[in-house]
Formats: C-alpha cells, sequence, structure tokens
C-alpha cells in the first residue's frame, strides 16, 4: 500500500481551490507548540510553522484560493483559544482566509463526520483522529459523489461562518 501524498504535494498540484473543514473542539493536546503556549512560552506561528507556512503561500501566490472553517463550541476550548490565537501569525499571514461557526449555527446543516480537506473540488483529503484528538491513518478519495457532499457542506458553513478578524474566542 503505497503511502498518502504529502501536503506538499497535494498543495504543489492544486490549480484552484484547497478548502479545510475543522469540527474539532481540541486536537493532539500534546503538540509542543500547545504545551508552549499553556505554559505561557511565547509562539512564533512563521517560524514554528515555516514549512506549512510556505507550502500555503506558494500556492497562494500561485492563485490557488485556500480557505479554512472551523466549527467550534462556545464558550470555546483552551485549545480553540491557541488556535485563535496563532490563526493571524499563521494562516492568515500564509494567504489563508479564516472563518469560525459557532456549533449552535450549524444544528440544520448536514456536516461530514471527519475533518477534510478538499483540492480542487474534486481530491478529498479526510483527516481521521481518535478520541483524544491524535491523528490517525487518512483517507483519501476521489469519488465524485463525496467531494460534492463535502463541497457542499463547506460552502453551507462558510456562507454563515465568521471572518477571522470578526470573531471573539470566548
Amino acid at each position: 500500500m503505497s503511502s498518502p501524498p504529502t501536503f506538499k504535494e497535494l498543495f504543489r498540484d492544486c490549480q484552484r481551490t484547497a478548502v479545510h473543514l475543522e469540527a474539532r473542539d481540541a486536537y493532539s493536546k500534546t503538540d509542543s507548540a500547545f504545551v508552549d503556549w499553556k505554559a505561557g512560552r511565547p509562539i512564533d506561528p512563521a517560524e514554528r510553522w515555516a514549512a506549512w507556512h510556505s507550502i500555503v503561500s506558494e500556492a497562494a501566490s500561485r492563485g490557488v484560493k485556500v480557505r479554512r472553517a472551523r466549527i467550534v463550541s462556545t464558550p470555546v476550548s483552551e485549545y480553540i483559544r491557541f488556535e485563535h490565537e496563532v490563526t493571524e501569525g499563521l494562516n492568515i499571514a500564509a494567504g489563508e482566509q479564516v472563518r469560525w461557526l459557532p456549533r449552535r449555527s450549524v444544528s440544520d446543516l448536514l456536516v461530514p463526520g471527519n475533518d477534510f480537506w478538499l483540492f480542487d473540488s474534486r481530491l478529498l483529503y479526510l483527516n481521521h483522529f481518535d478520541g483524544e484528538g491524535e491523528p490517525t491513518e487518512p483517507e483519501i478519495t476521489e469519488s465524485p459523489e463525496i467531494a460534492k457532499l463535502c463541497e457542499s457542506a463547506f460552502d453551507a458553513i462558510w456562507s454563515r461562518a465568521i471572518p477571522h478578524a470578526e470573531f471573539e474566542a470566548r
């Protein structure tokens, strides 16, 4: 079995759009950046995630529209406060557009059960996590039906979500 493509490869091959849906209130709580942030140590997102910044900014400079929507419970978790704090220096500085949607606002939407990246409306990279938020084996599909469902869900979420600059992580 071949290993899944890296994000560098996925973004390199992307021509138009890369959208990412996040719907968990916490991810890897052992992540060194999160641990440092909790301990009050300063985090420089551009330095800490230089490889990610390079991958996304290169794609954005080619005209790829990169959007990230985060569905969050409110009041937000400690992990979401951390994500919110580093988003400007990491995601937005790299060229992503980021929006936040309180979980209460999605009750009438059909939302995929997994976080995902959708590249050019056709290649779907499904993120899987264990119960503690640690990543497990991702899944990739080019199923047009699943890609269309995820794109439709993302668009509905995006249209309601609050731009990063206007969202208060409380």
